[in-house]
């Protein structure tokens, strides 16, 4: 078994909670060290509940443990930067929800810091580390389908009632929550510079997006559109994901959720020397993303492997969100 890394998690959130600390426990490769929280007796709750070594009160008093390796920052958006960088300046390595940044100059200060003290930082993106990622990736690579034409995804989930995501002040929003999903994804699948950006968003009275619809065009010639929001109905746990991506001999469609785990299911369709369409289904099983995430970050820690979620990806991702909600109108409230 190799060296376990002592983590430490900032925060007693929900995602914390529901995924990623299950992930860690998934891993022979973290050790559950310690979990802070401004109320001490949710930290505490955490401890016993997930079996932490430490327990604090407060963040500063976790960044000041010397046996904290590696910090987890669930936080919400607006406090990405001011924690992120608090932990880069204390030598610990950092793995941050996403999005990373309230935008591009958050994102660059953040990974100055990160050099400077000879620490990794890696953005908080679990589903790309998924085998279907992958499966998608090896199919337009391997030509099956042609040049990549168009892609057009969608992830919309239920509304929120009292949640960070509802405000302004704290980068709430669809683009920046869910939003930031169907944009890396797609930059994950064309490799080109973005020549143009159209988008437009249902804006509510505080200037939070509830809905986004955004149009990029790259400089190779192809295309994306994409559909994020919080619109499906306050009480309910539905949601809505699409991907269809065409090429110029075939296409693929999925309605796979983001960040899915268990048997996921794509259909390729190509054209056969007759002109007939010819689908199949391929079948994927992914295990925890959060999971993958983390074997990935501690890999880097130990062994000195190359973070999957690269510093130029989430700046790449991060000026393309930017892009987005000037020309939604976000920037403008």
């Amino acid at each position: 078994m190799s060296k376990k890394v002592k983590w430490g998690v900032l925060g007693t959130a929900g995602i914390a909670a529901g995924c990623t600390i299950p992930g860690m426990m998934k891993t022979e490769s973290c050790g559950l060290y310690a979990i802070a929280g401004r109320s001490f007796e949710k930290a505490l709750s955490f401890k016993e509940r997930f079996g932490f070594e430490k327990a604090y009160s407060g963040y500063d008093a976790l960044l000041a443990d010397p046996e904290v390796e590696a910090v987890y920052i669930p936080l919400p958006n607006d406090i990405h930067c001011e924690w992120v960088i608090k932990a880069l300046n204390a030598r610990k390595h950092v793995l941050c929800e996403k999005p990373i940044a309230m935008n591009e100059a958050e994102l660059r200060k953040m990974f100055a810091a990160a050099k400077e003290n000879g620490v990794i930082l890696m953005e908080a993106f679990a589903y790309l580390h998924s085998p279907y990622i992958a499966k998608l990736q090896s199919i337009i690579e391997s030509g099956e389908i042609g040049k990549v034409d168009y892609i057009d995804t969608a992830f919309v989930t239920q509304g929120y009632t009292e949640d960070f995501r509802l405000h302004k002040e704290q980068g709430g929003g669809g683009i920046y929550d869910v939003g930031c999903y169907c944009t890396s994804m797609i930059l994950s699948l064309i490799d080109s510079p973005v020549k143009y950006v159209k988008a437009d968003a249902e804006l509510d009275a505080s200037g939070v997006d509830h809905l986004a619809s955004a149009m990029i065009g790259f400089e190779n010639g192809s295309r994306a559109t994409f559909n994020a929001g919080m619109i499906l109905g306050a009480d309910t746990c539905d949601r809505y994901d699409r991907m269809f991506i065409h090429g110029s001999k075939g296409y693929i469609r999925s309605d796979t959720e983001y960040n899915g785990e268990g048997e996921l299911s794509l259909t390729v369709t190509v054209k056969n020397e007759k002109g007939e369409r010819i689908s199949r289904t391929e079948t994927v099983t992914a295990g925890s993303n959060y999971a993958l995430e983390l074997e990935n970050m501690n890999e880097c820690i130990t062994n000195g492997a190359k973070p999957h979620i690269s510093e130029e990806f989430s700046e790449k991702n991060m000026r393309l969100l930017d892009s987005i909600l000037d020309a939604a109108g976000y920037n403008n409230t």
